[in-house]
């Protein structure tokens, strides 16, 4: 799969994993990162449809821990605040799967 990258508008209200509150989470959209960066997030579980939580995070508050796809991954906030998410569906309980039917579901 490639990196996927969008431009955000200024004011549209796109919520980013940086945006996420201990607990919460969200459909990854897109990674608005450079192709390398995006390729190794993805590696690590980062791949849009997804979903994402926001864990733990240091004391200082950057890093913090990501639950995506069964891990834990710890990013920077700045690297965070470039991935886009959309509210996951209510009652989502996919802890990182895409939804069957979903293209990216594993075979």
């Amino acid at each position: 799969m490639e990196p996927t990258s969008t431009s955000r508008a200024p004011g549209s209200g796109a919520r980013t994993a940086a945006d996420l509150r201990p607990g919460e989470g969200g459909v990854l959209e897109s990674l608005d990162l450079s192709e390398d960066v995006a390729r190794r997030l993805m590696e690590l579980g980062f791949v849009p449809g997804h979903r994402v939580v926001a864990a733990h995070r240091a004391p200082g508050g950057d890093p913090r821990v990501y639950r995506v796809d069964g891990s834990e991954i710890a990013l920077r906030r700045e690297t965070a605040s470039h991935l886009l998410l959309r509210a996951a569906a209510t009652g989502d309980d996919s802890g990182g799967s895409p939804a069957p039917g979903d293209p990216l579901e594993r075979r």
